[in-house]
């Protein structure tokens, strides 16, 4: 019991505690967004049937797109939310340039009902830099 009164094992606990939470931080705020990596977003789309929603204005869409998206600018994401997939069941993962409007896309659709939405973590920047395909002008590259 003495342990627990000297000042400067309180100290030392203290410190232990505050940096374990810091360095777990950014784990949990991840997994509660519903953030993913690349090839974890490949895996949501080939073994899932994921629907991929690109929410990036048009002429950037046509710039290049991930294969398959479907392109829902955000301001009107709240009116189209319904067209996104027929079953609320299967995942849906939004994408765009960096990944910060899809964060605030996800609350959308997750209060439309659909059942398990994803980001992808650094959007199409993130996805190009790790080499994934992407379709330009009708054509892969």
């Amino acid at each position: 019991m003495k342990f627990f009164t000297d000042y400067t094992n309180l100290v030392l606990i203290a410190v232990l505690l505050v940096s374990g939470g810091l360095l777990l931080w950014p784990t949990l705020m991840r997994r509660g967004r519903g953030a993913v990596s690349p090839a974890d977003a490949v895996l949501l789309i080939n073994r899932r049937n994921a629907s991929v929603i690109d929410l990036r204005p048009a002429a950037e869409y046509s710039q290049g797109h991930i294969p398959a998206a479907k392109n829902f600018v955000l301001a009107e994401l709240q009116a189209k939310v319904g067209q996104i997939a027929k079953n609320k069941s299967n995942p849906v993962l939004l994408v765009c340039q960096t990944g910060q409007q899809s964060q605030k896309a996800s609350q959308i659709v997750s209060d439309a009902g659909y059942a398990e939405v994803h980001v992808l973590q650094g959007g199409l920047d993130a996805w190009q830099k790790a080499g994934m395909p992407v379709v330009k002008q009708g054509a892969l590259k």
